[in-house]
């Protein structure tokens, strides 16, 4: 494979894994979480993972084939961009196939380039999900005022069953919503390390009904949701706003969010003082 230097990855390997990884974030941007040692080693060490070294014994590419959350066997690969361009991604999706147990290639892609979807879709892939990540420096937050009628509540194990009310009515008409019953999505969110149960709210109106919600973990807005008769009423502005204010006071440097690169939302994050800072996607092939 190229002219690299190419062995198996191992533990040995995590510093390097983490300096490719921030060096391909810092040139296209993506998932920042991609350079964090979990998901480095969820990445790149839980299954079978080749990298490649350049004449200076630098790590410049690194590819993997692993069990995702869901227990399918998908791919994933970094490049250097000094590296690119030189027929190393194609043979690291060869080998990637040569290594899935005969299964359609699925590729996770936390940090993409420009040229990303050319080059899979050339190879027989095809994009199925992309998010913007968004980042927000927290320095000028504007202040959007929750709509009359309303008032919010904090997370608590009596309040949590209202916040999956309010996100089921938010998500329901989406395209592949799982629907995923209370206990689980309330253990899933209870169960992040960072998860900020005091500064997550649910909106109730003048008859207790959700009409919409957010979830905080970390320096993250996680989820945030408005119930269809409530939109356009300054609702999901004024917790996307909240929620900045709240995660400064906190102590975060900086606060992100991801949404899908076709929700109209995008621009609502923009006005807000988002930025852009690149684009995490999944690439699948429907045939071989």
């Amino acid at each position: 494979m190229s002219t690299l230097v190419w062995q198996r990855l191992s533990e040995a390997d995590l510093p390097a894994l983490h300096g490719l990884a921030r060096r391909c974030l810092a040139t296209d941007g993506g998932l920042p979480l991609l350079a964090e040692e979990a998901t480095l080693r969820r990445f790149f060490l839980s299954g079978s993972g080749i990298g490649g070294r350049d004449e200076t014994g630098d790590l410049v590419a690194a590819a993997s084939v692993f069990l995702d959350a869901s227990g399918k066997r998908s791919a994933t690969g970094l490049i250097h961009p000094s590296s690119r361009w030189q027929g190393i991604g194609e043979q690291l999706v060869r080998w990637c196939r040569e290594h899935s147990g005969g299964s359609l290639l699925r590729v996770v892609a936390e940090s993409t380039s420009a040229d990303s979807d050319r080059f899979f879709a050339d190879l027989g892939l095809r994009r199925t999900f992309a998010e913007h990540v968004m980042r927000h420096t927290l320095v000028d937050i504007p202040r959007v005022r929750r709509p009359e009628g309303l008032r919010s509540e904090r997370w608590t194990t009596e309040t949590a069953a209202l916040f999956h009310t309010a996100y089921r009515l938010s998500f329901a008409a989406r395209p592949g919503f799982p629907d995923t019953a209370l206990d689980v999505w309330v253990g899933d969110l209870e169960g992040e390390a960072g998860f900020r149960p005091g500064e997550s709210r649910v909106v109730l109106d003048e008859l207790s009904a959700p009409v919409g919600f957010v979830t905080l973990s970390d320096d993250w807005i996680d989820q945030v949701g408005v119930v269809p008769a409530w939109r356009g009423r300054g609702l999901g502005a004024h917790l996307v706003a909240r929620s900045l204010r709240a995660l400064r006071k906190a102590g975060c440097a900086e606060a992100w969010l991801a949404v899908n690169v076709d929700n109209p939302a995008h621009d609502l994050y923009l006005r807000l003082g988002f930025e852009d800072f690149g684009t995490r996607a999944r690439y699948e092939e429907t045939q071989r």
